[in-house]
């Protein structure tokens, strides 16, 4: 981390922060309900459908701008070896479970960052709070890199702490609609039927950098776990596996959302699991590295061929740095 670049405060009037898995004894209880039946409710759990797609986007004439000087956090590369045939980020990509307002599991997307404390997760806000309330999270929330079938590869990370910013909880400002949230050391399943625990999420699975007031029209590459179908009903995508897909960024406006300052990629993902996929700057095959300077909050058929084409997120600016320093300076700790 560098430190210059995370020396101004954190602007505290801007920041929502609220707690998803308090104490380690919630935590431990979150995670026996994912790996309780041989991860049953991991396996059963479905892609999140709220807010997946928006009807029409417009290009404002002033476009998207930088608030400061573009500024950078560096990667912190995965403590194994990168697979050179993979050319996508495969242990710093995985699924963020939790409860809906359904009382059943869903998912999304979601990508281990960098921090001082090696601990944090980003992910679109809808996938960490309650849109339909906005005043509570969602229960049970967790992290697994590298999901497969109900396995946890890597092990399974409890969110402790959820940082957004004070306008998506308050003004239901979707130009804001993104989350970090911290979370304890990983844990597995013991031989006995608990819980074991293992290192801090980082330190397991690396985790990507940060990039915000970028110039748009930059290359990005978007990674996530679409499911859901085109509008014509085709559905091209499991959820099963880590998707990719690269364009450069060019701003938009979306009426449906009240969202003035989103950014946009062409894209072909559909909306159902690729909610919180990341997109990385200056991503490197060889590490599998980059810089998250977007997180997928809806997708768009924007041409009517019944194909969605186009993703959508906010654009990183200081606000997004603020939420991301207050959020990077918290400490989890390990549930047992």
């Amino acid at each position: 981390m560098t430190p210059s670049l995370l020396a101004a405060p954190a602007r505290a009037d801007s920041i929502e922060t609220d707690a998803l898995a308090a104490t380690p004894a919630a935590g431990v209880e979150t995670a026996m309900f994912w790996l309780n039946n041989n991860g049953a409710n991991l396996k059963n759990a479905t892609p999140y459908n709220v807010q997946t797609t928006v009807a029409k986007i417009m290009s404002p004439a002033g476009g998207t701008t930088p608030d400061t000087k573009p500024g950078t956090t560096p990667p912190a590369l995965p403590p194994t070896p990168a697979d050179t045939n993979a050319k996508t980020p495969t242990t710093t990509s995985g699924k963020v479970f939790f409860v809906g307002t359904d009382g059943q599991p869903h998912w999304c997307t979601g990508t281990a960052v960098q921090s001082q404390y090696r601990n944090l997760v980003a992910t679109a806000g809808h996938c960490v709070y309650n849109t339909q309330g906005f005043d509570a999270t969602l229960d049970k929330w967790v992290f697994v890199p590298e999901y497969a079938n109900g396995t946890t590869p890597w092990g399974l990370y409890v969110g402790k702490q959820a940082f957004t910013h004070y306008d998506f909880t308050v003004y239901q400002d979707y130009d804001r609609d993104y989350a970090f949230a911290t979370v304890y050391s990983g844990v597995v399943t013991s031989a006995a039927g608990g819980l074991t625990s293992t290192a801090r999420l980082v330190d397991t699975v690396g985790g990507q950098g940060l990039a915000w007031n970028q110039p748009l029209h930059s290359r990005v590459d978007v990674f996530g776990y679409p499911a859901g179908p085109h509008p014509d009903g085709n559905q091209p995508y499991t959820g099963e596996t880590l998707e990719s897909s690269s364009g450069r960024t060019t701003s938009a406006l979306v009426p449906s959302l009240k969202a003035e300052e989103l950014t946009a990629v062409e894209s072909p993902f559909t909306g159902e699991g690729s909610l919180g996929s990341s997109w990385l700057l200056r991503y490197d095959t060889t590490s599998q590295v980059g810089y998250l300077n977007g997180i997928t909050i809806s997708v768009a058929d924007t041409d009517g061929n019944q194909h969605y084409d186009t993703s959508l997120a906010p654009y990183f600016d200081s606000e997004l740095m603020s939420v991301y320093s207050a959020a990077a300076n918290s400490w989890t700790g390990s549930l047992t």
